[in-house]
Formats: C-alpha cells, structure tokens, sequence
C-alpha cells in the first residue's frame, strides 16, 4: 500500500507525469488512481436509437476515466500560449512551448504520425479576420480526431500497464498530511505516498475546492464560459478549416465590450451530450477518418463571465443556467438562428423543415428563456460578425445548441514547479484552474514529472 509517489486521475496530466517518470526512473513505485473506468470499458450508452438522451450513469464514460475528458474529445492538441492556460505564467513562455511540442512528439510516435499539424501563422484569414473586426488567435494544432487519438491513448496505456499499478473505478475520497508524505484515502483503503500528484480534471472541479479547503491550501475565484455549440454546413467554413482547422477567433462586441470567442471546431464533426457533475451539456467530437465524418461543422461561442467579490461561485453561476436548459428541454435545447432572431422557439416541424439534419438529437426549444440576455445579445452578434468572413454563418438554419459551460476550476496557489504550500504535493492540469487544454494538461504533468526527478 505504500508507494513512492501516487498520481491522482488519469487525465492527460496524470497519464504524462507517469509517461515522463517512467522513461528516467522505471524503478520508481508509481500508483495511478481513476474515478472512471479502464479505456476499453469507457462506453457511452447513447446510440441514437434505443438510448437517445443521457441516462445518468453513475461514472459518465465521456468524461471520466483512462485518457480524461480528452479520451472522446476531437484530439486537438493546441500548440500556443495564446490560450489554453496560464502556464506559462509559472514556468516561462519558452519552457511551456518546448514542453507541448515534446507532447506532441510523443503522440505522433505513439500512433499519430499520420495525422496534419496546422498553423495560423502568416495566414491571409488573419488579415480578413481583422478587416472584420475579428482577432484569430496564432497557434499550431495537432488534430489527431476522435479516432486516432483514442489508437494513441490505448498505445500509451500498453506501454505504461506493466510499469506502473493503474486503480480504476477507484475514486479517491481525500488526501491527508502524514508525518513521511500523504495518504490518499479511498473506500476501502488507505495508500501512502511520499510525493503526491493531483491531477483530476474538469470533473474533479468540486473535489479539488474540498482538499484544498481541508488542507487550507489558498485559491482563488477563476471564470466560468457560457455559451451555445454553433452547427451549419461545413461548406460555410470550409475555406477556413481546410487550410486551419482550428480557427480560434476573438470578437468584442459593440454593445457591451464583452469577449466572445470560437472554440473547439469540428469540421464535418458531430454535435454530443456532455454529462458534468449530473448536469447535461453540449459539446463536439471530429473524426480522422472521412467514413466517420458528417456533412456538417460544429463549434462553441462562447463569453467568458469573470466574478468579482463578494460573489466566489462561478461555477455555481453556469451549473444554475445549464440547470434551466435540462428542466426546459429535459437535457440540451437546440434552436434555428432564424427562429430565436424572430423570437419564436423551434418545433420539431420547423426542425424537419430546415435544410440541415442535426447530428445531436435535441429537444427543440428557446435559448431566450434560458441564457442571460447580455450572454446571448453578444452571441446574436458574433454570429453576424463570424457571416462576414464565413458567409452562411447567420442563415436561419444555422443550430444552435445549448448550453454549452465550461466549468474551471478554483485556481490553486502552487509554485513554479506547480507544488502547493506543501512539500512534494503537487497539483496540475486543468483541475489545478491553470491549464484549460490537452496540451496545456499534458506539458504540466511532464513539468512536474521532471521537478521530481530533478531533471
């Protein structure tokens, strides 16, 4: 029951900080604990037809278990600290850079070497983006899609069964202070460590304000990001993601100055629930392979909501508003552009009579009656001004989907090497509030590895 150092969830935090101990000290005893299940046993029992809407299930596949959130994502790894996180905050711009171009060595050698690394830089869109008033964000973009990067997660996991002891199933209850190191308190056990690492995601958002509140590690009140999941013929955007893929894409608006932006594009990619603490929410999967693809392009809009004081629960905010979408609609909403612009709700026979078929089945709805006015006038107009550079964008058929949170976490006091107020505890990822991206999460969990072993 005692090992040397214990990794708290297998997101891609977790599963890089194994990754990089294992490659310089395989004789270190490593445990990684997983609320959720093994990769092969992570199933979603929507299909559309006999189950057509989350059923509730007590660990949600798409989000938890062996490769994290990231497992059934579109595999986009965002070469750039441009956004994705602050980590380059804490461990230098260059640092930050080298380590998730060494992220994405490891993935194109561990089955994505087929895969296209796209960039924005010196694109003529950047140019007709800013003649619009809209800003696209530089970056590199590895896009291994659905497939692929679950071939890559199952080839790291091969790798790593036999070097390091995986617990699945295994939610850890909490973490103590022990005189030598911490034990990590489960149902059934308790398992001691000398060095800790926390890495338990989106998911873990709740978890992580308890520790840190028990073991009185300081945080701070981060944002939460509301918005709705975009989907239109890909035709609409195609010269863009052709040649980018990713589009990330600023707009302020003129009426508030508030920041709504683009987020996760799939092109010819499918529209899917999202089940984040018992709450369904709306999110977007694209596929490598052209037999998986769709005729359509799906992406968020989506406005970052920053609190002040006294008000501290962000999450709280978005988790009331995605509440409203589900006793509404009994889960996601979806609604015509031209309809919620008319402000008449969609019907299913509006929904028939529209030229797009949705990939997600949705309950037809108004988003008016459940997104705060401010969030959803500075959508209305982002739309508008995206129809300048993608005309098509603001065609009445155009679906909207929502609502689409994401939730961050309460941002955690660590150092440079990402340890809290205590020795050999660690916290990285996108539960730690200061990564919000796979490659962001991953280069942490390498970060710390090397702190650990002094490298």
């Amino acid at each position: 029951m005692k090992y040397d150092i214990i990794i708290i969830g297998a997101g891609p935090g977790g599963i890089f900080a194994a990754y990089e101990l294992m490659q310089h000290s395989p004789e270190l005893k490593v445990a990684v604990f997983e609320a959720g299940h093994a990769l092969d046993k992570r199933h979603c029992p929507i299909d559309g037809d006999k189950v057509k809407s989350c059923i509730g299930c007590k660990s949600c596949s798409i989000m938890s278990g062996f490769g994290g959130a990231g497992a059934f994502s579109d595999g986009k790894y965002n070469i750039t600290n441009d956004f994705g996180g602050t980590l380059h905050e804490y461990i230098g711009k260059k640092r930050a850079l080298e380590l998730m171009h060494y992220v994405d060595e490891i993935n194109t050698r561990y089955g994505g070497s087929g895969t296209k690394l796209y960039s924005t830089a010196g694109t003529r869109f950047k140019t007709l983006c800013i003649q619009n008033d809209l800003h696209l964000l530089d970056a590199s973009v590895r896009h291994l899609g659905t497939d692929i990067n679950y071939v890559v997660l199952e080839n790291i996991y091969a790798h790593l069964k036999d070097k390091v002891t995986f617990f699945f199933d295994t939610p850890v209850l909490s973490v103590a202070k022990a005189e030598d190191g911490y034990n990590v308190i489960c149902k059934d056990a308790v398992y001691s460590c000398d060095k800790c690492i926390m890495s338990v995601g989106r998911i873990g958002s709740k978890w992580m304000e308890t520790v840190c509140r028990e073991l009185e590690i300081p945080t701070k009140s981060n944002r939460v990001d509301i918005g709705v999941r975009v989907e239109l013929p890909a035709s609409v955007f195609a010269h863009l993601t052709d040649e980018l893929y990713e589009s990330k894409i600023v707009y302020r608006t003129e009426k508030y100055g508030d920041k709504v932006r683009t987020f996760c594009m799939n092109p010819k990619g499918a529209v899917v629930n999202e089940n984040t603490n018992g709450i369904i929410t709306v999110n977007g999967h694209s596929y490598e392979d052209p037999a998986r693809q769709t005729e359509n392009t799906n992406f968020a809009l989506l406005v970052a909501k920053h609190f002040s004081e006294p008000f501290k629960d962000s999450n709280g905010y978005g988790e009331s508003i995605a509440r409203l979408s589900n006793m509404l609609g009994g889960g996601v909403i979806v609604q015509r552009f031209g309809d919620l612009i008319r402000g008449r709700r969609s019907t299913p026979k509006r929904m028939e009579e529209a030229f797009i078929t949705p990939t997600l089945n949705a309950t037809p709805g108004d988003l008016s009656l459940v997104l705060p006015k401010r969030i959803l006038d500075g959508i209305i107009e982002m739309i508008y001004a995206l129809d300048k550079v993608a005309p098509g964008t603001a065609n009445d058929d155009t679906l909207l989907y929502g609502v689409e949170v994401k939730f961050y976490n309460m941002e955690v006091e660590v150092n440079e090497s990402l340890e809290s107020r205590y020795k050999d505890l660690y916290v990285i990822g996108d539960g730690s509030g200061i990564t919000h991206s796979l490659s962001h999460a991953s280069a942490s969990g390498v970060h710390v590895a090397r702190n650990i072993l002094g490298i």
